[in-house]
């Protein structure tokens, strides 16, 4: 693992801790994707990642939330920040993954 990789990604965790959840992203559906339910297992992920090692089932599950921000990210307009928000969890999300896969599993 990457030290400057894991620097990073808790840097990201740092700042999405101190970002409100945009208010317009409450009970939301966008493309089938619960945008609350999108962000907090993308949260679940990131945050264990930096506390335990990495495996196979938190790696599919974000891998499987990169596609779901894919798909929603272009189709969600930016009041209160909602586009910086998921492109950090995408960030978030992408570097975890990373960092997992280079290191044991």
């Amino acid at each position: 693992m990457n030290a400057s990789e894991r620097d990073r990604l808790s840097r990201l965790w740092e700042e999405h801790m101190r970002t409100p959840f945009p208010a317009n992203m409450r009970r939301r559906e966008i493309e089938g994707e619960d945008m609350v339910y999108l962000d907090a297992s993308i949260a679940v992920g990131v945050s264990s990642s930096l506390s335990e090692p990495f495996d196979e089932e938190r790696r599919d599950a974000l891998l499987s939330c990169l596609a779901a921000v894919e798909k929603v990210l272009p189709l969600i307009d930016d009041e209160g920040g909602a586009i910086e928000h998921y492109e950090r969890l995408h960030a978030m999300a992408a570097l975890a993954v990373e960092i997992g896969n280079a290191g044991p599993r």
